[in-house]
């Protein structure tokens, strides 16, 4: 793993170097995109044949609840009791986030405000195939089901057999889903944004996958809307002398494991710690089950900074703007408000990252390459929208008519301009006549 100072020109490509490359696959998602929207159910069920090795007819592609129901006999107690937990705090959590439509009524008759509602239909993507992701079910599931979606719809790759994990069914039915298919990959986004015979199209499409997913999703957005565009995990650790090197190395080691892609970074001033944590993840790496994975990712993408002091690690940490950044300082809340960008910020020695993946309450769908600077978490709002609610009394029309027909004019919008004005002549009419106008 690298060891990089904090003026080395490598430290700049290491900022610039996080975003995956979409245009590589950019055609081949177009191709699956067109097939899926003009083809409907027959072509999703060929692509996913091709691609998953999944021979399904149409209405195969519908999780029935007889296979819910078996679910629920294929996991066990304790993994049932977690996932209560988690879902609980993440409903808990999600649910302070919820807003109020407002009204703000003025004395000269005008009305202003905000209607704030639910979308009716979203579509969640959950990972699946060989995996099993129930965390991200609940996650990407509840804050919809907080929000009042009515009609959650999750799509997830089947395994060979055409079965989708029983970890993965169990969340759905515990977090709200309403509709779930078989089917994933690029093929599911099209789905999800055209319809088929099957599937009926979604008003929002949210959650991680693959290069291909991610691609086509970009693709769709403005048939339907989108979270965000999410790209290979990243943990980055901000350090002190406090730090514990085993803690460190574990806390890199789990973001490796994800991905060959995924990035762990460290930036502390101790160089005494950078080097026990180098020791520690040579020793930690040997006793995983996805060393090779994990191994990969350390070497490839993973990197130590050393800086010359604890605020200029917190400068260099931000301007990564991390997917997961963790303070291991001894006084992490001196450090939060020099923080500007950053998906999650985990806060002292005891709140490793996945705490915030599985059980915590705060949502795991994060920002990620960069897009922390501008991007937010998914929460409750993802899935609301706000429509603008404007009503003017004649009182208020004749007071802003003339301001309204100057800005109308310097535009050179005539029509603009007539629609007020000929409210304006009204009114003024049924003033000199003594009268008002309604």
């Amino acid at each position: 793993m690298r060891i990089i100072k904090s003026e080395d020109k490598a430290l700049s490509e290491l900022l610039q170097g996080r975003t995956a490359d979409l245009e590589k696959v950019e055609n081949v998602v177009k191709d699956i995109i067109i097939s899926v929207r003009d083809g409907g159910d027959d072509q999703l069920c060929a692509i996913t044949a091709r691609f998953d090795g999944t021979d399904l007819t149409p209405p195969g592609l519908v999780v029935n609840e007889a296979e819910i129901k078996a679910a629920y006999q294929k996991v066990s107690d304790s993994f049932l009791a977690a996932l209560r937990v988690a879902a609980q705090n993440i409903y808990r959590y999600h649910s302070r986030q919820l807003h109020n439509s407002w009204i703000d009524p003025q004395p000269d008759g005008t009305m202003l405000g905000q209607l704030i509602t639910p979308l009716s239909r979203v579509g969640i993507y959950v990972p699946g195939g060989k995996a099993a992701y129930p965390s991200s079910v609940l996650m990407n599931a509840i804050p919809a089901a907080v929000a009042g979606v009515q009609q959650i719809v999750m799509v997830t790759p089947p395994d060979r057999s055409g079965s989708v994990n029983p970890y993965t069914l169990v969340a759905a039915a515990e977090a709200g889903v309403t509709e779930i298919y078989r089917v994933g990959g690029a093929q599911a986004v099209a789905a999800l944004a055209y319809g088929t015979e099957t599937v009926a199209r979604v008003d929002k499409i949210v959650g991680p996958g693959n290069i291909y997913v991610t691609a086509a999703k970009r693709q769709v957005f403005g048939v339907v809307d989108i979270d965000m565009l999410a790209g290979p995990s990243e943990v980055l650790i901000v350090a002190d002398d406090s730090a514990r090197p085993e803690f460190v190395a574990a806390d890199m080691l789990s973001q490796a494991e994800h991905d060959e892609l995924a990035s762990s970074i460290l930036v502390t001033p101790v160089e005494e710690l950078a080097e026990k944590v180098q020791q520690q993840i040579t020793r930690q790496l040997a006793q995983l089950n996805r060393r090779n994975v994990a191994e990969k990712s350390i070497n490839e993408r993973g990197a130590i900074i050393i800086t010359a002091t604890l605020d200029e690690a917190v400068q260099v940490a931000s301007s990564f703007a991390p997917e997961h950044m963790e303070l291991l300082v001894d006084d992490p809340y001196r450090w939060l408000g020099s923080v500007n960008n950053a998906g999650a910020v985990f806060l002292g020695h005891f709140s490793p990252e996945p705490v915030g993946d599985y059980l915590a309450g705060p949502n795991h769908v994060l920002p990620t390459g960069g897009t922390a600077r501008f991007f937010s978490p998914l929460n409750v709002d993802t899935f609301m929208k706000k429509t603008s609610l404007i009503g003017y009394s004649p009182r208020a029309l004749t007071r802003d008519g003339e301001h309204i027909l100057t800005l109308a004019g310097t535009e050179g919008l005539d029509a603009h301009a007539a629609s007020v004005r000929c409210r304006l002549a009204v009114l003024a009419d049924a003033k000199d006549n003594g009268g008002a106008a309604e």
